[in-house]
């Protein structure tokens, strides 16, 4: 018989969430309407702008997901509905079931800690998030065939006023960003499902291994510490720059084929948060005149960011997220640069042409591996400017 528990009860996960995450800065008369009505138009804007930055075709007039203006709470449900369709597969694998063999007394209390730690992240999350496109809100019964892009309303307008930037400005490259997401599901029609399918798999191996999690818990957190302090004394040696120390933790708990889809997964979110990046700061001054003053903020509110906040963020693996961003923009900005936009769009024909983690860090490798020997003339990069 399948299994139809789940770990978490997604509706009580979201109502903790809402309970929890605060309305966001107060707004007087119709100054909520108002900023509510300019990040609409802004999303509508960013259309034209993202089809032009990408050279996509996919990207023209590309209006089909739906667009929310949401406060806090509202992000925290819809992103509670969308973990629930996600890992609805789960009720089936090793981990149902060992939820289907707990007594009703142990599984309430399993499932009431698991919704109430999630409702804890999500109500966390949805203080911080800005934007999201979720190419997933299509799997709910009457979900958008497009998906769904989602600008957090009270987020951005606590950010504009915290870092004093123009909120017409930030508002549209916050939607350019969000956009671009839209765009990449769209020129890639079978990404969805391939990274569905991966994060499926990792989730069903992690309730295989979850026996002996914490014996491999600990062995996997001395063996990484290892590996830190030997990045440590080897940085003290030289002055070359050294990659980011990745957490193998999770790495060893998985097998050689769960291993090889948390490092394609890796890569592609690398991939698809750092061409975002991309799109967003490669916008002229005559469509957002404050690009250059936004980044620097935001860059500096980085690097001074409160302890607290870094602790969780780090706990969460939201510094992990922070890595992709700057990896991934590095990866794109390093093809677009040596080899032009139209190159570089090779990478959305299908799973064999997307970026392996090593490639992440060495753009040239999947340069050489996808594009192979650059063409004399009449295309790249200087195909690209005659066009222009």
């Amino acid at each position: 018989m399948t299994s139809h528990r789940s770990p978490i009860k997604w509706k009580t996960a979201a109502k903790i969430a809402g309970a929890l995450a605060g309305a966001g800065p107060k707004m007087k008369g119709n100054e909520a309407a108002e900023a509510v009505a300019s990040m609409r138009a802004a999303a509508e804007a960013s259309v034209e702008h993202v089809y032009n930055i990408t050279r996509l075709e996919a990207a023209k007039d590309l209006r089909d997901s739906e667009v929310l203006i949401v406060d806090r709470a509202g992000w925290g449900k819809a992103n509670a509905q969308s973990f629930d369709t996600i890992l609805k597969p789960v009720a089936g694998s090793v981990m149902g079931q060992k939820l289907e063999a707990m007594n009703t007394r142990e599984f309430a209390i399993a499932q009431y800690t698991g919704s109430a730690e999630m409702g804890v992240i999500l109500a966390f999350l949805s203080s911080k998030v800005l934007g999201q496109y979720d190419p997933y809100a299509a799997l709910h019964d009457g979900g958008p065939a497009g998906g769904r892009l989602m600008i957090v309303a009270p987020n951005l307008v606590a950010m504009e006023r915290e870092l004093n930037l123009d909120p017409e400005d930030f508002r549209l490259w916050v939607c350019l960003h969000e956009q671009t997401h839209r765009v990449q599901f769209a020129a890639a029609p079978w990404l969805k499902d391939y990274m569905l399918d991966q994060v499926r798999a990792l989730t069903n191996e992690m309730g295989e291994v979850s026996d002996n999690l914490l014996n491999r818990l600990v062995v996997s957190s001395k063996e990484t510490r290892a590996e830190e302090a030997a990045v440590t004394r080897a940085k003290k040696k030289t002055l070359a720059p050294h990659p980011a120390t990745p957490n193998r933790a999770m790495d060893r708990m998985l097998s050689a084929d769960g291993r090889k889809r948390l490092s394609q997964v890796t890569a592609v979110m690398s991939l698809l948060e750092g061409h975002a990046n991309v799109v967003m700061d490669n916008v002229d001054r005559t469509i957002v005149p404050t690009v250059k003053t936004i980044r620097q903020r935001f860059e500096r509110r980085s690097s001074v960011q409160k302890i607290l906040t870094k602790i969780i963020y780090k706990a969460l693996g939201m510094d992990a997220k922070k890595r992709q961003y700057r990896d991934g923009q590095k990866f794109v900005q390093f093809i677009v640069d040596a080899r032009g936009m139209d190159a570089f769009n090779r990478i959305w024909t299908s799973p064999n042409t997307l970026p392996t983690e090593s490639e992440i860090h060495n753009p040239q490798l999947w340069i050489d591996r996808v594009l192979g020997a650059e063409p004399q003339q009449g295309s790249g990069k200087a195909a690209e400017k005659s066009g222009e």
